[in-house]
């Protein structure tokens, strides 16, 4: 479903976010992302979501290669891929359900999404995706007046309206409190399982990544320094990792 080959990234002042990155993720995996502040997590998520081009290595999805892809080859592989963000990223000054519709523009002729013009259908789908999330009659609220785990729960249904085969979320819980992470995740879980779509989410509590992940992927200082199975990742490990003093 994905595969990373020797991936690097640079920013400006030769600041390094990833390092020689190499992994394959099968369909319907649940992969949590790890590491401390800066290991280079959420550049690596945007890599494989082509929001960002690597310095160097390779990208795929489904064996199609990002790095160099056409304008019209990158929508098309992108509308394959759903994508949480830490802030939500939703227009506040619009509605549920029309920020729920976004996630059908990589769908619809270009035309319709200039116009902001979404069918019948579209909009059933988007609907339907909010009562998956729990937000069944929320559909015209404006956004900035629901809570932070109501719009978290906007922005995966955003996600799921796509479509997508893959979803990837960039620290989804980091603006929620414990209580509302946890139901994120639950849902991403719930998710997978039912709808079988590869989930790829970078976490900053281990323990949740423990319980939530099929397989752990950690990272630091933008190199990959561990890749197994949770019950792999033992506490010597994580302090490696998290540069903690052993308890």
């Amino acid at each position: 479903m994905i595969c990373v080959r020797d991936l690097s990234l640079e920013y400006a002042g030769g600041i390094r976010a990833l390092d020689g990155v190499s992994f394959d993720i099968a369909a319907g995996e649940f992969v949590a992302i790890i590491g401390p502040s800066g290991a280079g997590k959420s550049s690596l998520l945007r890599c494989v979501n082509g929001l960002v081009a690597p310095t160097s290595g390779e990208v795929q999805v489904e064996g199609l290669a990002l790095v160099g892809a056409s304008p019209e080859r990158l929508r098309a592989i992108r509308a394959r891929i759903g994508f949480v963000f830490q802030q939500f990223n939703l227009l506040r000054r619009l509605t549920v359900l029309e920020n729920v519709l976004v996630g059908r523009l990589a769908h619809v002729p270009v035309w319709h999404s200039l116009l902001a013009w979404f069918s019948p259908a579209d909009r059933r789908r988007a609907r339907e995706a909010l009562a998956r999330v729990g937000l069944a009659g929320l559909d015209h609220r404006r956004v900035d007046t629901l809570s932070g785990g109501q719009q978290q729960r906007v922005a995966l249904a955003r996600a799921l309206v796509q479509e997508p085969r893959i979803i990837l979320a960039d620290e989804p819980m980091a603006s929620l409190d414990p209580a509302l992470s946890r139901s994120v995740m639950d849902l991403l879980r719930r998710i997978n399982r039912e709808d079988r779509i590869t989930i790829v989410a970078s976490l900053h509590v281990l323990e949740l990544a423990r319980e939530y992940g099929r397989r752990i992927i950690a990272l630091r200082d933008g190199r990959v320094v561990h890749d197994g199975a949770p019950e792999s990742l033992t506490e010597c490990a994580a302090n490696l990792i998290f540069r903690r003093a052993p308890s």
